[in-house]
C-alpha cells in the first residue's frame, strides 16, 4: 500500500496529511500538539507517539513546519539512526542557506532532502492548479513523483537545494509587499467611509499588475532603465500625495513613508528621470 509520513499538523500540514488520505495513502501523522492530529485519526490515519516513530514509519516523510529551528528540535528528539534512509520532503519556508545546510547535515545522518515552497494556500493543496517549486536530486524527485503531485504539482527548479527556497522567499517577498499595501490602503478607505466590499473591484483592477509586470521584466534584464513612461521623480510626488491623503484621514503613514524613502533614495542616487525600475540597482546596493 502506498504510505507516508507527515510531521507538522497546522493548516497546511493537516491538508497534505488529509490529501494523502483522500489519496488512498497509509498516512503516519506526528505533531508537538498530539490533539492536531485527532481529526485525521478519525479518518484512518496513525498517530505516532514520538518523532521516531513516525520517522521509522515510511520511507517518504513531509515535513510541513514554521521554519528550520522547529525542524531541528523536532529531530533532535529522535535518534539519528531514524533518519537512515529517509527521503524528507522539506516544504519547510526558511532562507536558501538553511535548505542548503539542512541537506549537507541529513546527508551525513543517511537520509536525503527534497527541498520545496508551496505556492498555495491550505484551502489549495490537491487542486488543479496548485504548484509546488522542487530543487535537489531529479532522480529522487522522479522517484515520488506520484506521491508529491497528490499534494500539488511539480515546479523543478535544479539540483540546488536552496533554489526552491530562494523562489520562494522571492514569491513571499512580493506577496506579503502587496498585500500590506491593500490593507493601507483599505485602511485609508474605510477611514473615509468606504467599506472592503465596496471597494472589492477597484482593488482588484489595482492588484492586477500583470501588464506592469510583462512591461518591466524585459527591460529590467536588459537594464534599460529609460523614463519614456513613468520617472523616479514623478513617483515621489504621486507618494507624497498618497502619504498625505493617509495622514488626513488619521491613518499611519509608516507603509507609504518607507515606499516614498526607497524612492527618494534613487533621485538621490541620480535616477530622478529614469524609470522606477532602476529602484532595483538602488536596493541591490544597499
Amino acid at each position: 500500500m502506498k504510505s507516508v509520513t507527515v510531521i507538522g499538523l497546522g493548516p497546511m500540514g493537516q491538508a497534505m496529511a488529509g490529501a494523502y488520505l483522500d489519496g488512498g495513502y497509509e498516512v503516519t501523522v506526528w505533531n508537538r500538539t498530539p490533539a492536531r492530529a485527532d481529526e485525521l485519526v478519525a479518518r484512518g490515519a496513525r498517530r505516532a507517539e514520538t518523532v521516531e516513530a513516525a520517522l521509522t514509519a515510511n520511507e517518504l516523510v513531509v515535513l510541513s513546519l514554521i521554519d528550520y529551528d522547529a525542524m531541528d528540535a523536532v529531530l533532535a528528539q529522535a535518534p539519528e539512526a531514524a533518519l537512515a534512509g529517509r527521503t524528507l520532503v522539506n516544504l519547510t519556508s526558511d532562507t536558501p542557506d538553511r535548505a542548503r545546510q539542512a541537506v549537507a547535515w541529513l546527508a551525513g545522518r543517511g537520509a536525503v532532502q527534497i527541498s520545496g515552497g508551496v505556492q498555495v494556500p491550505p484551502p489549495g493543496i490537491g487542486t488543479p492548479e496548485a504548484m509546488t517549486y522542487y530543487s535537489g536530486p531529479e532522480d529522487v524527485i522522479e522517484k515520488y513523483r506520484p506521491a508529491l503531485e497528490v499534494l500539488t504539482g511539480i515546479e523543478y527548479l535544479g539540483e540546488d537545494p536552496g533554489l526552491a527556497a530562494l523562489y520562494y522567499q522571492i514569491g513571499i517577498d512580493m506577496f506579503w509587499t502587496a498585500l500590506a499595501g491593500y490593507l493601507h490602503g483599505q485602511a485609508v478607505a474605510e477611514a473615509n467611509g468606504i467599506s472592503a466590499q465596496d471597494f472589492l473591484p477597484h482593488a482588484v483592477r489595482t492588484m492586477d499588475l500583470r501588464y506592469f509586470l510583462e512591461f518591466y521584466a524585459p527591460r529590467i534584464t536588459a537594464g534599460d532603465h529609460a523614463g519614456d513612461v513613468d520617472r523616479i521623480s514623478m513617483g515621489v510626488a504621486s507618494l507624497e500625495h498618497v502619504l498625505r491623503t493617509a495622514q488626513a484621514s488619521g491613518v499611519d503613514g509608516s507603509l507609504p513613508a518607507a515606499v516614498l524613502e526607497v524612492f527618494r533614495q534613487g533621485v538621490t542616487a541620480g535616477h530622478g528621470q529614469d524609470s522606477l525600475t532602476s529602484l532595483v540597482g538602488v536596493l541591490r546596493r544597499r
